[in-house]
């Protein structure tokens, strides 16, 4: 499972097979260390997207949809300065490196033609995206800064000359000619694990997948030119595939490699890519950007938990409090036994067949105040029992919200974060954190609109994805006869049927997709529970999307990805 230099090679050809001739025509940063070049090429807009992730470096033509940041970034800025409207002319690849350069002619300022090379470099944490100057070989601008602190070999910053990555000692395999090499490697290590270890350190471009795959090719018979040649071949023709390997792990080629089973085949490498990296990729960035929140939620729900620890404590102590009230009625009626200056007494219990009981007593104060000061602590802890049951039932409230809040940003895609964001501002749960001005503050926010889906009778079904689309679908957007469903005590989504009498196909479809967007997704038989709008009521003071209902009824259901593919617009 690599990006390689193999791959690379193939890439590289589907890419410019596509886009080549073709017009920049937008150029957008939705998440910092990835670029989408939208390209005007053979009369369909292709989205390329350039990415220096550090675990998901990649380069594909993608049909997910993005969400752009509300202020560009002064790369994407760059970037549109110099390469909106220009045409690509060419891709190239270094040798079988994973590095590709995307050759622009452009206009500048004054109306002169300019050459320009977007460097992208597949190289995990060290992966780049740098904008060249083919006539000066300098650097206009790149994604990631990398002064002489870092690299001293290689200064990527603006102004600096751009200089390729370190030249390997190790041969490109699509122009390899001589096999005596590949021969003798055969002879010196007949096992395919040990061969594809050496193959790895004499041709270039070859992830650890990819060599073991060149390896049984190798061992298949004495043709050793015919089985390389026929090997590298299929990157130039490929058949683009995701594989099941050892320990259930996934992994995508350019062609099915030996060993594998219950092999994928897709029409292109991009579309290989989308259905490889959506989830994952989307989890990262979710992660990525979510991290301040995730960390506040984390930090509130340590604080409340511990709270209510506390404070169950400090009930269970209330318990005690008749006994207090017991020893201040029994020196009430025995205050002619005590003397000030003692510092304790036994008296009879009547409350207990008059057995010994041992009360403390203060020397400093009368037996009247001894007896008093009984009573106020009863009292105290009485009057504690009402003041902690409600404390106790706030800071519950306070752990449901965040541990909803939690898994709504584990199910969220990267522009579901903002709502979320916006509602932690709002409960000044992130007030640390803002950075935003006062007048965009006090500007109203418009809430995301919720995912739609559609039912297999073609009935619209709406699911939001955080507290404020929750609120906004449930209380203002929908119809008080359609009906709302949401998971049995579990946090998830509210989901509204567009529909005053949805039929059991559709009830069901929809129950599937609250169970999946919930915290319970990955459970069976999970209840979900339905009712009408009408029958859906929010009490004051409640935290934004949470609601109470009656007149319900539960269906139990066992969520798939695959069933809530089905259902997507």
């Amino acid at each position: 499972m690599s990006f390689d230099g193999s791959f690379t090679h193939s890439m590289r050809n589907e890419l410019a097979s596509i886009l080549k001739t073709g017009r920049v025509s937008k150029i957008n940063q939705p998440y910092p260390n990835e670029l989408i070049l939208t390209i005007r090429a053979k009369s369909k807009n292709q989205q390329l997207l350039l990415s220096a992730n550090p675990t998901y470096a990649r380069v594909q033509l993608t049909k997910i949809p993005y969400v752009n940041p509300s202020v560009p970034s002064n790369f994407t800025m760059i970037m549109r300065k110099h390469l909106s409207g220009a045409i690509l002319t060419n891709i190239e690849q270094l040798d079988n490196d994973r590095v590709l350069r995307f050759l622009f002619t452009s206009r500048n300022e004054l109306g002169d033609q300019t050459e320009l090379c977007l460097v992208v470099e597949i190289m995990a944490r060290h992966s780049n995206i740098i904008l060249v100057d083919q006539k000066t070989n300098k650097i206009i601008d790149a994604i990631k800064h990398v002064g002489s602190d870092v690299n001293r070999y290689r200064i990527l910053l603006p102004g600096a000359t751009y200089i390729n990555p370190p030249k390997q000692d190790v041969q490109n395999p699509f122009k390899k000619a001589s096999f005596d090499d590949i021969n003798k490697l055969i002879i010196d290590f007949p096992n395919v694990q040990v061969l594809a270890a050496n193959v790895r350190k004499n041709i270039q471009g070859l992830g650890k997948d990819t060599s073991l795959a060149l390896a049984s090719y190798l061992h298949d018979d004495n043709k050793t030119e015919t089985n390389f040649k026929k090997f590298f071949d299929q990157f130039d023709h490929p058949t683009p595939t995701l594989s099941n390997i050892a320990n259930n792990k996934i992994n995508f080629t350019a062609f099915p490699y030996p060993g594998t089973i219950k092999n994928k085949v897709y029409s292109t490498l991009s579309e290989l890519l989308d259905s490889y990296y959506a989830e994952r990729a989307q989890h990262d960035r979710v992660r990525e950007q979510g991290a301040v929140l995730i960390q506040v939620v984390k930090k509130q729900l340590k604080k409340n938990r511990t709270k209510l620890k506390r404070l169950n404590r400090d009930l269970a102590e209330t318990e005690n409090a008749d006994e207090f009230k017991i020893k201040g009625e029994i020196l009430t009626t025995y205050l002619h036994k005590i003397t000030r200056g003692m510092n304790s007494i036994e008296l009879p219990n009547y409350y207990d067949n008059n057995s010994s009981l041992a009360i403390k007593l203060s020397n400093q104060l009368s037996p009247s105040e001894n007896a008093q000061r009984y009573f106020k602590k009863y009292q105290k802890l009485k009057n504690a029992v009402k003041y902690l049951a409600e404390q106790i039932e706030l800071t519950k409230q306070e752990i449901d919200y965040f541990e909803n809040i939690q898994s709504q940003i584990e199910l969220a895609k990267p522009e579901d974060l903002v709502d979320i964001r916006f509602e932690l501002e709002q409960g000044h749960y992130l007030k640390d954190h803002e950075q935003r001005n006062k007048k965009k503050k006090a500007k109203r926010r418009k809430i995301n609109k919720p995912e739609a889906f559609t039912s297999s009778d073609g009935t619209e079904i709406l699911v939001g994805k955080n507290n404020l689309q929750n609120e906004r679908l449930t209380m203002h957007t929908a119809d008080k006869r359609e009906t709302w469903l949401h998971t049995k005590n579990i946090p998830g989504s509210h989901v509204i049927i567009r529909s005053f009498a949805p039929s059991e196909q559709t009830l069901t479809e929809a129950a599937t997709l609250a169970a999946y967007f919930s915290k319970a997704r990955d459970s069976s038989k999970v209840p979900v529970d339905y009712t009408k709008v009408k029958h859906i009521r929010k009490p004051n003071g409640a935290k934004p999307g949470f609601v109470i209902y009656d007149s319900q009824q539960t269906l139990f259901i066992t969520p798939t990805e695959e069933a809530v593919e089905k259902l997507k617009n």
